[in-house]
């Protein structure tokens, strides 16, 4: 329970479907010195503890501080000090909510870890399935696409086939103290933080110049490489043209510790890629068949679209779009599915752009 109404209802509905229920807030970061500003830790324990007693259920605290900043922590900030753009939300579902926590829940005598993801299970079949939450606007299956099928064994999506008005109305309706609370924003357990400023806590500024990749004339300078992704157009710091056409980032160039950008548009020299390379591959059922016609995410909130599928080593695949992508990054994570359901996901380790 994090203190938000997702996981509040989540625990309403089990303990309404009989379940012996027990919540726990996972303390993962604490900002003890408030340089990032908010990051309100406590209150969400306050919040999550309030709900349990309306609930009726019993309540905990687990500190797991020391996991998540060895393996998500670490994580990111190597991610971004090696120029690629890691996915914390996604590696947090793997290696903490589903990796120590529930071996945590397992140890202490619980058959299952349920969360407030907007997700749904689809138990008929031999091996547990997730299928994509009814809400559009809110499934969450893509940050689910590296969990191993062991955790999806265990795991509880209660609020998955609700839309979010819905789940507004039953914690009203059951008096829940945070069934009004605003949805958290920012670093997966971190807090209401911008990445930006977590980074310049950790990651010293390394300045470059920006160049316009199309003919490799030097606009300006950058803070570091670390503080930009691929497809971005805010706060590049180079002023739009007297068109008023946007330059956006396009690239990365490491030798040179170079910033690479573009007018935006189709053709903008490495805005596109048609294919590219997914290795560390994770199956949640059964593995993708070599050389199929399937569907993937290529980020949160993109709609699935059509890919072809190639298996080119023991744990790796290239895959081709059925049209171009935009702003494909490395270290960020494609999740596969069939139709709404999820099949897995892998890491972008190589994209070829147009």
């Amino acid at each position: 329970m994090s203190g938000g109404v997702d996981s509040s209802v989540a625990a309403l509905l089990l303990k309404e479907q009989g379940y012996d229920v027990e919540g726990a807030y996972m303390k993962n970061w604490i900002n003890e010195d408030d340089i990032l500003g908010d990051c309100p830790w406590e209150q969400d324990i306050t919040d999550a503890s309030s709900v349990a007693e309306t609930l009726g259920i019993p309540f905990r605290v687990v500190n797991l501080m020391k996991d998540y900043q060895e393996r998500i922590v670490d994580y990111l900030l190597k991610g971004y000090q090696d120029g690629i753009t890691p996915n914390p939300d996604v590696m947090c579902n793997r290696e903490i909510k589903f990796g120590v926590f529930l071996d945590y829940a397992l140890k202490h005598g619980f058959e299952s870890v349920a969360t407030g993801h907007y997700a749904q299970l689809d138990e008929d079949s031999s091996q547990k399935r997730i299928i994509e939450g009814a809400d559009p606007n809110k499934d969450q299956t893509y940050f689910l696409a590296m969990m191993k099928r062991q955790q999806v064994a265990h795991a509880r999506f209660p609020i998955g086939h609700l839309q979010k008005p819905d789940l507004r109305r039953l914690a009203i309706d059951a008096k829940l103290p945070n069934a009004n609370k605003k949805d958290s924003q920012g670093i997966c357990f971190i807090g209401n933080i911008r990445m930006q400023d977590f980074l310049r806590q950790y990651v010293p500024d390394n300045p470059g110049p920006i160049i316009r990749a199309d003919d490799d004339e030097e606009l300006g300078t950058h803070r570091g490489l670390h503080f930009f992704t691929i497809g971005q157009r805010r706060g590049i710091g180079v002023p739009s043209n007297t068109d008023n056409k946007n330059y956006v980032v396009v690239g990365k160039d490491p030798a040179r510790n170079a910033l690479l950008i573009s007018f935006e548009s189709t053709d903008a020299p490495g805005l596109y890629s048609r294919r590219c390379v997914i290795s560390n591959l994770n199956f949640i059922g059964n593995p993708i068949a070599d050389d199929s016609l399937i569907e993937c995410r290529t980020r949160y909130r993109d709609p699935r679209v059509n890919i072809h599928f190639r298996m080119i080593g023991e744990n790796s695949a290239e895959v081709e779009f059925q049209h171009p992508q935009r702003a494909l990054a490395l270290g960020q994570i494609m999740a596969f599915y069939d139709g709404e359901q999820l099949l897995g996901g892998g890491i972008y380790t190589k994209i070829d752009s147009i």
